[in-house]
């Protein structure tokens, strides 16, 4: 087996999952270290079709979410096959699996058949609804959507609900995910025992919906659609400037304090309707003509540079292209290249460990036959 660095060198993982949250929490594993060695059925990954848009032939969903891993393609309905997927969860220190709660039971690949041969496993399953009386619910994200209630607030409050433009909630599950099998990691270390984790994607949602869904459990509250606005903040929001919107941030009284001076309207401070945040929220909408009258004297670039200077948040709303260039130019060094293939790159920096980028998303089965050869004769 080819040699790791980072701080998860020498874990292996053997990566049962497609789709998003699984290879996304695996991605990141493995850009970490660990040597994941993903598992797909004869067809491969969907979302190697999932296109428009694709680099050369490959859509571009599956190249985001794939690097660093070594690809074998195995159809569990193959006796050879299925043998060598058991050997592989065998040797495994982490196994992650999002198949329908239970899909994996009938092919000996599920958490009791596992440890049984390998008591130091830690086991992720990712589903959709949990292995309970949601096991049989699809778990797509856009569904959750729906059922978390994220889209009852995401929308104008007057027009309909909208889905947030990416798949949150897979992402967040496989964070999740992530956490649980490093927790469960730093206690096999300690008690030589591994252990089964369960993640879905509504109870990310939920935990993930923070501030709202606190209001919803703790607050009896039914939180609603209010478009760009906050419901506890104002302002914060995207407000009008001499040639476009620009999002515009008062925290805390402070912060309020320098948005009025910089646009020249200090008496704003003083006036008892505005002082403390929960005024100027409750009086919002006297609030807001005075502000964009000021901000409506310059263009939104300018504002941008002299508000940032005096400590006051705001931000251009950019296409995503922007949003790269821009991390650019502040050094964060959004993209990294492995065999010329660009992707953006691991968000954690490590002073010791840094992340490695060696192996480009692979092709479908493209280690098949290393893998074989290592689990027959390894």
């Amino acid at each position: 087996m080819a040699e790791q660095n980072g701080p998860l060198k020498g874990v292996l993982v053997a990566d049962f999952s497609r789709i998003l949250a699984g290879p996304y929490a695996t991605m990141l594993l493995a850009d970490l270290g660990a040597d994941v060695v993903k598992v797909e059925g004869p067809g491969g990954d969907d979302t190697r079709t999932w296109m428009p848009p694709v680099r050369d032939g490959v859509a571009t969903y599956y190249l985001g979410i794939n690097r660093n891993k070594r690809s074998i393609a195995l159809d569990l309905r193959d006796p050879g096959d299925l043998a060598a997927a058991r050997e592989l969860a065998r040797r495994a220190d982490v196994m992650i699996e999002n198949f329908r709660p239970g899909g994996l039971a009938r092919f000996g690949l599920d958490y009791d058949t596992v440890a049984a041969g390998n008591a130091g496993i830690v086991y992720a399953s990712i589903s959709g609804f949990g292995s309970g009386a949601g096991a049989a619910i699809p778990g797509y994200d856009l569904m959750v959507q729906a059922i978390s209630g994220l889209m009852s607030l995401t929308g104008e409050p007057d027009g309909p609900p909208y889905r947030a433009g990416i798949s949150v909630f897979d992402v967040m599950a496989g964070l999740h995910a992530n956490i649980g099998i490093l927790a469960a990691l730093h206690h096999r270390a300690a008690s030589g025992r591994g252990q089964h984790i369960e993640v879905n994607l509504l109870s990310s949602a939920l935990s993930g919906l923070v501030n709202h869904s606190s209001a919803a459990v703790a607050g009896d509250t039914v939180p609603f659609r209010m478009g760009n606005a906050h419901p506890s903040l104002f302002p914060y929001e995207p407000l009008p400037t001499a040639d476009g919107d620009l999002i515009v941030i008062a925290g805390n009284d402070g912060q309020f304090r320098k948005l009025c001076q910089v646009l020249g309207v200090p008496g704003l401070v003083d006036d008892p309707r505005f002082t403390r945040n929960q005024d100027r929220t409750a009086n919002r909408d006297a609030l807001r003509p005075l502000l964009v009258a000021a901000l409506r004297t310059r263009t939104k670039d300018e504002w941008f540079g002299d508000l940032i200077a005096a400590g006051v948040p705001c931000a251009p709303i950019n296409t995503l292209d922007r949003g790269v260039a821009y991390a650019r130019e502040l050094g964060l060094d959004p993209v990294v290249e492995v065999d010329g293939m660009p992707s953006v790159r691991n968000p954690i920096t490590f002073s010791a460990t840094p992340p490695r980028y060696e192996l480009p998303p692979p092709g479908l089965d493209e280690h098949g036959e290393e893998i074989r050869a290592w689990l027959t004769n390894g």
